[in-house]
């Protein structure tokens, strides 16, 4: 079957510009379904020659999509099936935990995980002296094994024994110590991927992104956590629900 004949045909009867035809057909195609996630597209000429449009009108259309979320540019996949994954701002929950409730399977690969002394900047983050020790944990977040997000943490060394606790979940290794965060500052803004970042991920470079910075606290006010977690712009938004007291 070719591809038009499962998401539909272009129309001279619709008084829409032909790019926006055609991103209507592969919106409703997802929505009902018939594309599902992860599912390739064809590549932009050849969806040029089936339709008889020009190459342009695919690219605008296949770029306002991307815009939306709805598909993403994988290297070496091509254009995909996405899609966008909601971050909550009210609760402090982990990768793990946020991939895990939308059906997810969340994973890991290690960029590094090491013991060292803290740097100036975590320093003034996490409150701790010069020469104190910190345990660090790099890795790239994968949901379904599709890569998500790059993480970068650093929590002070009496947090736990040592990075061989870590496994999957951070949060659930400090849980287990009895120092996972209750409360937590965050900032949030638009970052491009540079090169080494991109390459990560699997994107192109200059690619959009979202930066989260992190620290978290105990109840006692001590600090147990800096991170800076790079999200894919094209997978992720971010709510708040802001109320009026």
């Amino acid at each position: 079957m070719t591809f038009s004949a499962r998401i539909g045909e272009l129309t001279d009867r619709d008084p829409a510009p032909l790019y926006v035809q055609f991103a209507r057909l592969i919106r409703k195609a997802i929505g009902d379904g018939v594309l599902e996630e992860g599912a390739a597209l064809p590549a932009e000429r050849d969806l040029a020659t089936e339709y008889g449009v020009s190459r342009i009108t695919i690219r605008r259309a296949m770029a306002e999509l991307v815009e939306e979320g709805l598909l993403s540019r994988r290297r070496g996949a091509g254009t995909v099936v996405t899609h966008r994954i909601e971050k909550s701002f009210a609760r402090i929950t982990s990768f793990s935990e946020d991939m895990a409730a939308r059906g997810r399977v969340p994973s890991s690969s290690w960029i590094m995980r090491a013991a060292g002394l803290v740097t100036p900047g975590e320093a003034m983050q996490l409150n701790l002296s010069p020469g104190a020790p910190v345990l660090r944990f790099h890795r790239i977040r994968y949901a379904d094994e599709a890569p998500m997000a790059l993480e970068f943490s650093t929590i002070p060394g009496w947090c736990l024994n040592g990075v061989e606790d870590v496994a999957d979940s951070l949060y659930a290794a400090l849980a287990g110590a009895g120092h996972r965060p209750v409360r937590a500052l965050q900032r949030l803004r638009a970052v491009p991927f540079l090169g080494g970042h991109a390459r990560q991920l699997g994107i192109d470079a200059g690619s959009p992104g979202l930066l989260i910075e992190r620290c978290g606290f105990l109840r006692d006010g001590r600090a147990v956590e800096f991170t800076q977690s790079y999200y894919r712009g094209d997978a992720y938004d971010f709510v708040a629900e802001l109320t009026d007291l």
